[in-house]
């Protein structure tokens, strides 16, 4: 009996759609890159995106590619989480809004702007961000290209985005996704809310009250790094339970990560009898980024070439870095029972060898925009 016309479409429709998902989940892996907050100038991360974005263009000979051409989901911290916004949020014509480079020399040139200083307190001795200035920046900057005057929202990034700020409402941590924002409204927040919220400081901003698109999702935000000042692990966690714009992806086995530190001090003074108030503060903050690299790194034990960290470790001689002197530091690896060992490859070898394989897995293969159909159509 032979088959219908109509019944060997359906058959030869179903057996491309098999075959284009199973070439897919074998060869491509979800790439993640994570941000770490911490400070003002993002200097240590700036350099690493920089170097980062520079490599994916010469080692796929396109002087227009960027990051999130060949990552599937980027995540930030603070003054990460601005940077990760602006390569990420799409400029109306289904590109990133920024490049590393001019996001990176954006934070640099405008950081007066964004941290403006204020004395307050009766003698006015007491150091203050202008929270108008920063707002009013971030307004200007996530605002659409097409439509001037509209701003971005969550949903309006070229790829999946992760961002978190702590709700003193709540009392509990609060993630921004591009995930949950496409799924209700109420979710949904617009982009320079989101950056001004991951970044409010305690002591240095007030608390910043804002509200969804819809208005029925209220938060009072201080500084996400306070609690996931390194977001990988946060964003590992997400991947692996958002089947529905990754449903390849089963384990670590299926995910690459990079995450980017924004440094770290070389010698804290601390007396073994006691501890300042301000060292306890250090130590807390880049203890959990600390401790998240150490545990990530046993998660990819098994494969350390799929998880790789960029750390910077020391002010230097003139209490600041240099992009070179970034990516000429040698790499300080987590041991998977604590402590470190000092490897010989530096920050800027192990992104290169970090772009070899990301360029070889292939460009993402997610929609610029939030995934509106089922699994086994997209890929």
């Amino acid at each position: 009996m032979e088959l219908s016309k109509v019944t060997l479409e359906i058959f030869n429709k179903l057996e491309q759609q098999w075959l284009s998902v199973s070439h897919c989940g074998a060869t491509t892996k979800t790439r993640i890159l994570s941000i770490d907050g911490g400070g003002t100038t993002a200097i240590v991360s700036g350099a690493a995106l920089i170097h980062l974005e520079d490599q994916i263009r010469a080692q796929t000979n396109d002087p227009h590619a960027q990051i999130t051409d060949y990552f599937d989901i980027i995540a930030g911290t603070g003054i990460g989480g601005i940077l990760a916004a602006m390569i990420t949020a799409d400029d109306g014509f289904g590109r990133p809004l920024f490049t590393a480079r001019d996001a990176v020399n954006f934070i640099a040139d405008r950081n007066h702007e964004l941290y403006k200083t204020n004395t307050v307190g009766v003698f006015r001795r007491r150091r203050r961000f202008s929270s108008s200035s920063v707002e009013s920046l971030l307004k200007r900057t996530f605002q659409r290209k097409e439509n001037e005057g509209k701003s971005l929202t969550l949903k309006d990034t070229c790829k999946p985005l992760l961002i978190p700020c702590y709700d003193l409402k709540s009392s509990a941590p609060f993630v921004f996704s591009r995930a949950d924002a496409s799924e209700s409204p109420s979710f949904n927040f617009e982009l320079w809310k989101v950056c001004r919220a991951t970044s409010a400081i305690p002591r240095l901003f007030k608390p910043f009250q804002f509200a969804s698109v819809d208005g029925k999702t209220s938060c009072s935000a201080v500084d996400g790094g306070l609690v996931m000042n390194n977001p990988a692990a946060a964003a590992v966690t997400h991947v692996l339970h958002n089947k529905r714009d990754f449903p390849s992806v089963n384990g670590v086995e299926d995910l690459m990560v990079m995450s980017i530190g924004n440094g770290a001090p070389a010698n804290r003074v601390c007396d073994v009898r006691e501890c300042s108030t301000s060292t306890v503060v250090d130590i807390a903050l880049d203890g959990v980024s600390e401790t998240i690299d150490q545990m990530l790194g046993n998660a990819f034990s098994w494969n350390r070439t799929d998880y790789v960290r960029i750390q910077a470790f020391g002010l230097g001689e003139k209490g600041r870095w240099e992009e070179m002197e970034v990516l000429n530091e040698r790499v300080l690896e987590s041991l998977p029972f604590g402590g470190k060992r000092l490897l010989q490859e530096t920050n800027g070898n192990r992104i290169e060898s970090f772009v070899k394989r990301l360029v070889a897995t292939g460009k993402s293969s997610l929609p610029p925009s939030p995934c509106k159909v089922p699994p086994l159509a997209t890929c």
